[in-house]
């Protein structure tokens, strides 16, 4: 493996970055999936409320 200065790889790293595409698309199905968990937790968890009246 070469050695090559930390200056190339940053910049061979931002490159990559640029080049990918789905990055976005990740991000939105990992957000709606939290989001998800979330709204079914709460729903399933409002059910064992205790009502003492």
């Amino acid at each position: 493996m070469e050695h090559s200065p930390a200056a190339a790889w940053i910049a061979q790293a931002a490159d990559a970055a640029q080049r990918q595409g789905s990055g976005d698309l990740l991000r939105v199905v990992l957000i709606v999936m939290v989001l998800g968990c979330v709204l079914t937790a709460w729903f399933l968890l409002r059910g064992y409320t205790r009502k003492d009246d």
